[in-house]
């Protein structure tokens, strides 16, 4: 591992792999499961553990979007013990949405390469605002370095979406996967899944894929699942 903090890569998803419910912003685990018998009793075991996860915590603008900040009241929100670092180049986050998110987190950062991101006129009203901005792409490795020298990241969580996640496993910065499984089978070709991105076609692909050490199995209560693995990102023949 090179400078830079030890990563998980940590959510929900159901047996056949998938992080969501549907296929539009509309759907939603947060939203759905809690209202789905056989479902719902054992979700608050996945919420058990987020409690538990790194004070850093990597997500998308999209992600951040679709679970309501940009929509949800100021006024109700309360801070909580967590360091957001959210990719978001569109954006997804309008100005209401990244106000909430610096009142929901200790400290914000937002990463893009967007110049007009609403966060930079953000800054001066919320402090704790920080941005890492790039001009054309987003250098993820560059991002973790960052975060470990400039602001004491030793360990981040992950809970981006399926693309995200896939330039993360496969750029090898990705240590540890923890998963938690919901009884249920969701199905549709649409419904982004834990690891999307391009599909490898040629046996020189091959070398994209990350194998994985079995750390930790355990049967939670009304039928889910929780999984651990480390990521073996350096393979010797």
């Amino acid at each position: 591992m090179t400078n830079r903090p030890y990563t998980t890569l940590f959510l929900l998803q159901s047996l056949d792999g998938k992080i969501s419910t549907g296929a539009t912003d509309e759907r939603d685990f947060d939203k759905d499961l809690p209202q789905i018998p056989g479902i719902k009793d054992g979700l608050h075991q996945y919420y058990d553990i987020e409690k538990q996860t790194d004070w850093f915590s990597f997500n998308s603008g999209r992600v951040m979007a679709k679970i309501g900040a940009n929509t949800k009241p100021l006024h109700v929100v309360q801070q909580i013990p967590v360091c957001f670092v959210i990719v978001d180049n569109k954006p997804h986050l309008n100005a209401h949405g990244v106000a909430y998110m610096a009142r929901w987190a200790e400290r914000l950062f937002i990463v893009t390469t967007n110049q007009t991101h609403p966060a930079f006129a953000l800054q001066k009203q919320h402090p704790n605002i920080f941005i890492i901005s790039y001009t054309d792409q987003v250098d993820l490795a560059d991002v973790f370095t960052k975060l470990k020298d400039g602001y004491q990241a030793e360990r981040i969580t992950i809970q981006s979406g399926g693309e995200l996640n896939a330039e993360l496993i496969r750029a090898g910065l990705i240590d540890h996967v923890l998963i938690v499984i919901a009884p249920c089978i969701i199905g549709g070709r649409a419904t982004t899944t834990l690891v999307e991105g391009e599909s490898l076609r040629t046996v020189e692909d091959l070398a994209k894929i990350r194998p994985l050490e079995l750390t930790k199995c355990e049967a939670l209560t009304d039928s889910y699942v929780r999984l651990e693995y480390d990521v073996i990102n350096q393979v010797t023949s």
